[in-house]
């Protein structure tokens, strides 16, 4: 019975653990960085011979009250991929994670905000053949609620850039 006492009394008086407070990351700007880009999309992409051509259809939600961001695309061939956006807040910075039905993975950072409210994803990934190589994505707000994706990957460490998807996002 004393140790009873003993227990209730002790988790009684033991300080209360913070809890956080509902809705924290809809209040918090750092969680809205990508929110141009929420939305149902048609993507156009411009084919070998300079035509414009639907590429595919992409859904970005804000998930999980707010806290993250899931990506869903499907391309005109069937094939689709997501990515898991979320935000570390005590690192501050964002973080992606991409994955594919055919096997391709990428794991990016945040490293460049623009000053059009653009924002750049970049990962060193692995190759096949061994060694890595980077890749980033940019995403630009255009005007009339557009949205402009262009990836891109370099092959020595930087230096030089090949575009490998440039697309227009366009509301549905």
């Amino acid at each position: 019975m004393q140790l009873t006492v003993f227990f209730l009394l002790a988790v009684s008086l033991a300080p209360a653990q913070q809890m956080p407070e509902p809705h924290a990351c809809q209040k918090n700007p750092a969680y809205q960085k990508l929110d141009f880009w929420v939305g149902d999309w048609d993507v156009f992409a411009k084919d070998d011979k300079g035509l414009e051509q639907k590429d595919g259809t992409n859904r970005i939600e804000k998930i999980l009250d707010g806290c993250a961001i899931i990506e869903n695309w499907r391309g005109v061939e069937g094939h689709e991929g997501k990515s898991l956006f979320y935000y570390r807040p005590v690192q501050k910075e964002w973080k992606q994670v991409w994955v594919t039905d055919v096997g391709p993975m990428k794991e990016k950072t945040l490293i460049l905000e623009m000053p059009d409210g653009g924002v750049r994803f970049q990962g060193e990934l692995a190759k096949r053949s061994g060694g890595t190589y980077l890749d980033r994505t940019t995403l630009t707000p255009l005007a009339g609620g557009k949205v402009r994706q262009v990836i891109e990957i370099s092959l020595d460490g930087g230096k030089t850039w090949k575009t490998t998807f440039d697309a227009e996002y366009r509301r549905k």
